[in-house]
């Protein structure tokens, strides 16, 4: 099995999408031959200051581009990087500790930093055993820092990006035109714009992403027209959405408003238009879907060449205020769509659906030289495999929240996240609220707990994701939801955790109905959080903990202990329990888990827990079941417990 490292960053959301097109199509090419970890190290090492800068740098690029333009341009003509590496002594700590754990074949980057970390902790001259690729995600205005520092090849996403790299003295047999890495379902996409079946007005996806100021108005303005069908996406901005609601509620205003969605690529492929900004993954996506664009904003440097990508090939056209954009949609559809229909052939010839599936052939197809290593952690498939029909232990997270709620990982980011740990049961449940309550209505608005309209969808992943949890990682998947049942108060308050729903069930139910409910599905219900919070990163919720001996019949078990707290008077009353993280980001996995002693097998998961027998609970800290440091070789039993240390900013201390 070839174990391959995907390092990005959060400085720009195209390093983190062509991180996450290439993982997928690896493991779509090889399946269960490939084991992938996509590794964010600033976000691991620096926590709270990665988020000030990555917030600093989102902040700089749409409020003063020209300052973070000439930012770009002393990056770019200096040596500020290089000169400024003593600094990141955390960074390359943990370079190295990553490197010496995972053994990788394969090292990939999609932010130009990790480079420079990786020469200075393996110097010139000192032999590597794994390949190290760079993926570049910027185009044809390329910052000299994605070239100055090795790497043994360049994957670029088109001819002119290619030039600057062999400019830069970077050879051509390193350096591969594959196009950029988007998400592989383009490669399946069927387009019907331009055929018989496309009638009506023209489509036109407006995505909202810088501009917000004037988008409303633009918005009125675009959705009068008769000879254009306009969607716009704000993402999980709710302010923004209210404001475009409240400027197209006038009867005859056509315009389909849209949150956070992970339909961008059928969006792109049924639309004839999109207006953006210039950010790579944007552009590349929409190059992909051969989907001409306006684009409405420019980033002064990494941008640009994005921008020019478009201009140069007359893919579409700069529009960078509202009366450019209306007067550009004009040309586009008068005359017949002469322009448009220009555009789209344009855009056609650049555009390279399935490179992801291209560059994922490239990496599976490169020789890695295999040194003797000395296997410091066991495997963990060889070290389950005999116990597959019988009793064994279980480590259990039934509480975690991905991007449907207020989560930071995807669905398949938390089954790599976890699977990658050694767990072996994992349930994701986001938040939902109820919508008879006030405070459920207005919960609703804030982008940040499940929605009605995207139930399906997350049912629908989820249930995708419970057989590459079991074939990758032989982690039991379970789909589950956290039923928000906020009052006015605290005491009024009631959080309930469904555990492995067949499917869903309606927010707006009472408390009573909403178990039974849950019960006629064969899965848990559960009383989420301990009675009190000793941190005050939640609200508390306390009406079960406060109704025990009313509820107490009715729930399968109480949460007696999640994060960092831990509620007594349920074992005093000998109650079922569980232990949770509430997993929102990842160091949230350093918490309270559930360990079971039962077969492998959902049923008898469940039973486990209804009956409390032989169920513990663990303070995790990075720590493998059955796999513990007395199964080490004795001579590097030290070494071997610093390895295991994954990400050194939120564990312990290494010995």
């Amino acid at each position: 099995m070839k174990q391959i490292l995907i390092f990005t960053a959060g400085f720009g959301e195209g390093h983190n999408t062509a991180a996450r097109n290439i993982r997928d199509a690896l493991e779509v090419v090889a399946g269960n031959e490939v084991k992938v970890q996509i590794i964010d190290l600033f976000d691991r090492c620096y926590g709270r200051l990665n988020e000030f800068l990555r917030r600093a740098y989102i902040a700089a690029i749409n409020r003063t581009p020209r300052v973070w333009g000439k930012i770009y341009n002393v990056i770019d003509g200096t040596q500020f990087v290089e000169t400024n590496m003593p600094m990141l002594t955390r960074f390359k700590r943990a370079m190295a500790d990553l490197l010496r754990q995972f053994e990788p074949d394969a090292v990939i980057s999609t932010y130009p930093l990790y480079g420079y970390v990786i020469d200075q902790v393996l110097p010139a001259g000192e032999p590597r055993t794994f390949t190290q690729i760079t993926v570049v995600t910027d185009s044809i205005t390329v910052n000299s820092i994605w070239y100055r520092c090795a790497s043994d090849h360049f994957i670029v996403a088109n001819d002119d990006t290619a030039a600057v790299l062999r400019a830069g003295g970077i050879t051509d047999d390193r350096i591969h035109i594959f196009g950029f890495p988007v998400t592989h379902r383009f490669a399946e996409m069927v387009d019907h714009r331009f055929t018989s079946q496309d009638v009506g007005p023209k489509r036109v996806l407006y995505l909202i992403n810088s501009g917000k100021k004037e988008a409303p108005s633009l918005v009125r303005r675009l959705s009068k027209r008769d000879d254009i069908r306009l969607t716009v996406t704000v993402g999980r901005d709710t302010a923004l959405r209210r404001a475009i609601e409240a400027e197209v509620r006038v009867p005859g205003h056509r315009v389909e408003i849209l949150g956070w969605t992970t339909k961008m690529p059928e969006l792109l492929t049924s639309h004839h238009l999109v207006i953006t900004k210039a950010g790579g993954a944007t552009i590349q996506e929409a190059i992909a879907a051969r989907t001409p664009v306006l684009i409405s904003q420019v980033v002064p440097g990494q941008e640009e060449g994005n921008a020019r990508l478009i201009v140069e090939n007359d893919c579409g056209q700069l529009a960078p205020d509202p009366d450019s954009i209306v007067e550009a949609l004009d040309d586009a559809f008068t005359r017949g769509g002469a322009l448009l229909e220009r555009w789209t052939q344009n855009v056609s010839k650049l555009s390279r659906p399935a490179a992801s599936l291209q560059i994922a052939r490239f990496i599976l197809s490169l020789e890695v030289t295999e040194p003797n290593r000395k296997v410091l952690v066991p495997k963990i498939e060889s070290a389950r495999s005999t116990r597959k029909k019988s009793p064994s232990i279980l480590l259990c997270d039934l509480h975690t929240h991905s991007v449907y709620s207020d989560g930071k990982l995807t669905v398949p980011e938390l089954v790599d996240f976890y699977g990658q740990r050694g767990f072996d049961v994992l349930c994701v449940t986001d938040h939902i609220c109820d919508y008879t309550k006030l405070i459920g209505r207005v919960t609703n608005l804030s982008g940040l707990v499940l929605t009605l309209d995207l139930v399906p969808e997350y049912f629908d992943i989820l249930e995708k994701e419970k057989k590459r949890a079991l074939d990758k990682y032989r982690m039991i998947l379970m789909a589950g939801l956290e039923f928000n049942k906020d009052g006015l108060t605290k005491r009024s308050s009631a959080h309930l955790l469904a555990v492995d729903l067949k499917g869903p069930i309606d927010p707006g139910l009472s408390i009573t109905r909403t178990i039974a409910e849950i019960h006629s599905q064969g899965a848990l219900a559960i009383a989420s959080h301990p009675h009190e919070f000793k941190t005050h990163w939640g609200k508390n919720t306390l009406y079960f903990w406060e109704h025990i001996d009313q509820y107490a019949p009715l729930l399968d078990a109480w949460e007696v202990a999640n994060r960092d707290d831990i509620f007594n008077p349920i074992g005093l009353k000998r109650l079922p329990f569980v232990a949770n993280s509430d997993f929102h980001k990842p160091k949230h996995i350093f918490s309270w888990k559930t360990v079971l002693f039962c077969e492998k097998d959902p049923e008898a998961i469940k039973q486990c827990i209804r009956v409390n027998r032989n169920v513990a609970i663990t303070l995790y800290r990075d720590h493998r079941l059955g796999i513990g440091f007395s199964d080490l070789e004795p001579d590097s039993e030290k070494e071997s417990e610093e390895a295991i240390v994954t990400f050194p900013g939120y564990s312990r201390k290494s010995a």
